[in-house]
């Protein structure tokens, strides 16, 4: 295609026109928009989910060092954390110290773990005309893996040298106050007993002639 243009002369002349460029516009590829979209998702995900981490923050009350089973807890005895999340595991908040305060313990406080309110108590551990007492035993001579406070335990007496085999045992009710684990060999059941079993119990323990069986489960 040609066009007329004047010269300085003034006299017309014929002169190509270059045709207009058209410009292509790209194609974006359907699996590169849908790898886009998935990296945005993720991205509000993680922020999501940072801000949520945040916001569970908060002070909880943990032991700040061994407290005995049926010891009353004192300010020494706690020292305020702050934990992230913790959901499911029903730490006391630091501003609920006033409500642990003065409560027994119902385990072996360890430090360094959070303090939840199952493991107090405002009751006495031991009722009327009880003691307690404790009983070292192996492993395989505790009736579960792990017994919990509130457990009712029967107590019987085996046979010794001298007694003869058809003996009926003697029997002896019990509440576990707590369990320990001293060593890996080794398990120690802390009871409460009527005042008037103690002497007996003792001294089958002294013996090793004490079987105990789970009665019910606290």
């Amino acid at each position: 295609m040609t066009v007329a243009t004047t010269t300085t002369t003034g006299g017309p002349v014929d002169a190509p026109v270059s045709p207009p460029r058209i410009v292509r516009q790209r194609r974006m590829r359907p699996g590169l928009l849908g790898l886009a979209v998935l990296l945005v998702a993720l991205g509000g995900l993680g922020s999501a989910f940072a801000v949520t981490s945040v916001r569970a923050t908060g002070s909880y009350l943990a032991v700040a060092r061994t407290v005995q089973v049926g010891a009353t807890l004192s300010a020494d005895d706690v020292l305020t954390v702050q934990v992230a999340g913790g959901q499911g595991l029903n730490p006391v908040p630091a501003d609920r110290i006033g409500e642990v305060l003065g409560k027994r313990a119902t385990v072996t406080l360890t430090p360094g773990t959070l303090l939840t309110m199952a493991q107090l108590t405002d009751k006495p551990l031991l009722g009327p005309g009880q003691q307690q007492i404790s009983l070292g035993l192996k492993p395989a001579e505790v009736p579960a893996k792990r017994l919990r406070p509130g457990d009712k335990v029967l107590l019987l007496s085996t046979p010794g040298r001298d007694d003869a085999g058809d003996a009926p045992p003697t029997r002896f009710q019990a509440t576990v106050i707590d369990m320990a684990t001293p060593a890996s060999n080794t398990v120690v059941l802390y009871l409460a007993l009527n005042t008037k079993d103690v002497p007996a119990v003792v001294a089958l323990a002294s013996d090793g002639r004490i079987a105990v069986v789970l009665n019910a489960a606290a």
